[in-house]
C-alpha cells in the first residue's frame, strides 16, 4: 500500500457544551465526528468532497476506525485536528491527530479506513478509482 503521500489538512474546532458528557469532558463518541470534520476538509481541499464523490460514481464508506485517547478535552477548548492520507492503494487510510490549540499537547489520535463502492452496483472496487488518484495528485 502506497504511503508517505503528503496529503493533509489541519482544521480548528472549538468544543461546545453539547459535546460534553455528564462528567464535563468531551464524550468519547464525538471524536469520530471531529475526525469526520477533518476528513471532509481533506477531501474538499482536493476537490473530491461528498458531492464530487457521488458525481464520480463512487461511495467511500468507513469500514474500520480506531481512536486512542491520551488526554481529556472539555467544553470551549479549541482543538487542532489534522487528517493525513496515509494509504491509497486498494483502500484509503487516513490518520488523525488532535492537539490542544493553545498548548500543542496531543489529546487524541486514530485512523479510519475506507473502501470504494460503486454507487450504481453497490459492489466494492478492489482498486482505487482513478478519480481519487487524479484529484489527490497521485496518478502516475
Amino acid at each position: 500500500m502506497k504511503s508517505n503521500v503528503n496529503c493533509h489538512v489541519t482544521i480548528e474546532y472549538t468544543t461546545s457544551f453539547h459535546d460534553t458528557d455528564a462528567m464535563g469532558v468531551v464524550w468519547h463518541g464525538n471524536y469520530l465526528k471531529f475526525f469526520e470534520k477533518a476528513r471532509e476538509a481533506l477531501f474538499q481541499k482536493y476537490n473530491y468532497g461528498y458531492k464530487q464523490m457521488m458525481e464520480s460514481g463512487f461511495l467511500w464508506p468507513v469500514v474500520d476506525a480506531r481512536i486512542k485517547y491520551t488526554a481529556s478535552t472539555v467544553a470551549e477548548q479549541t482543538l487542532q485536528i489534522t487528517a493525513e492520507l496515509e494509504e491509497y492503494e486498494h483502500r484509503i487510510k487516513i490518520n488523525y491527530k488532535i492537539v490542544d490549540a493553545k498548548t500543542g499537547k496531543k489529546t487524541t489520535s486514530g485512523y479510519t479506513i475506507q473502501v470504494a463502492i460503486s454507487a450504481t452496483t453497490q459492489e466494492m472496487s478492489f482498486v482505487t478509482p482513478h478519480i481519487l488518484l487524479e484529484r489527490f495528485g497521485l496518478s502516475e
